[in-house]
């Protein structure tokens, strides 16, 4: 029901099958390489973290590869295809809360990270440490956990 209410009040479409995760994610990488130091990072992360989705779907189904806006997975079938030719859509108004959902909850995060590790100041007097480049996991999920057997 709340589908229906959704594409009724705001008619706009977006490919499903994690498509539109891979297409945010390509565009943040790509504006991050266009920017220096460490300003670069939070693109990076994002990234990264769009990425998660949809590569737990490739896992799930034993994909792992998307190379244009309309490659998703095909939860029925389990296969890469195109979005478009599957009539496979995410209601629009859905996804984009849930993207500003997510990056409000990680600014969340970093803020109170900020406090925690202003209140805890637990370094060695003279010792400086920078922050660290964001990077991808390799193997397992979003949580780190193994998602196909071996």
């Amino acid at each position: 029901m709340s589908v229906a209410r959704n594409i009724i009040k705001n008619p706009k479409l977006l490919p499903g099958g994690g498509a539109t995760e891979l297409t945010v994610s390509a565009t943040l990488k790509q504006k991050s390489q266009s920017i220096e130091g460490i300003e670069k990072w939070p693109y990076e992360a994002a990234a990264i973290a769009f990425e998660a989705i949809p590569r737990t779907l490739a896992q799930n189904c034993g994909h792992a590869n998307g190379e244009n806006a309309w490659t998703g997975i095909d939860g029925n079938t389990g296969k890469i295809s195109d979005m478009n030719e599957a009539k496979i859509w995410d209601a629009y108004n859905v996804k984009a809360q849930t993207f500003k959902t997510a990056i409000e909850a990680a600014s969340m995060l970093l803020r109170i990270d900020d406090i925690v590790s202003g209140i805890k100041k637990k370094q060695a007097p003279g010792a400086i440490k920078g922050p660290s480049k964001p990077t991808i996991d390799q193997e397992g999920d979003a949580d780190g956990e193994q998602i196909i057997p071996e």
